[in-house]
């Protein structure tokens, strides 16, 4: 059998308050906080034993790290499909969680929108069944 994947894991300078925002984003819970403040969060929905198996959306695991800022554009992101509003009401929410617009080149009229959390990590927010 190939692998599971089963942990999405994001450096950040405060893993609470990001896992925090991710929690709000993702109707997610905290799983556990480590004794390094590590947070390790999921989806509500499941049973730990769905959530470790795979086949879901994975575990989201924020580790502290010393960087400073984030300088330059992600190499990895997140796509998000809002399933019971239009991508332009999902963006609003997202925006009044700590969201802020970001601008990497994507142009205009695009199927998406394109958003960084509170530490600067770029996600976009896709048109859904709403948007038909």
């Amino acid at each position: 059998m190939a692998s599971v994947w089963t942990e999405l894991v994001i450096d950040c300078r405060e893993p609470r308050g990001l896992a925090d925002f991710w929690c709000a984003v993702l109707e997610y819970t905290h799983l556990e906080e480590d004794q390094d403040g590590d947070v390790l969060i999921s989806d509500v929905r499941r049973t730990p034993e769905e959530r470790r198996a795979g086949g879901h959306p994975p575990l989201l695991f924020f580790i502290r790290v010393p960087d400073g800022p984030k300088k330059v554009k992600n190499r990895l992101h997140l796509d998000l499909t809002p399933t019971d509003r239009p991508m332009a009401a999902e963006v609003e929410r997202v925006l009044a969680l700590g969201a802020a617009r970001v601008d990497i080149g994507q142009g205009e009229q695009r199927g998406w929108t394109v958003l960084a959390d509170p530490e600067g990590n770029e996600f976009c927010v896709l048109r859904g069944a709403a948007d038909q």
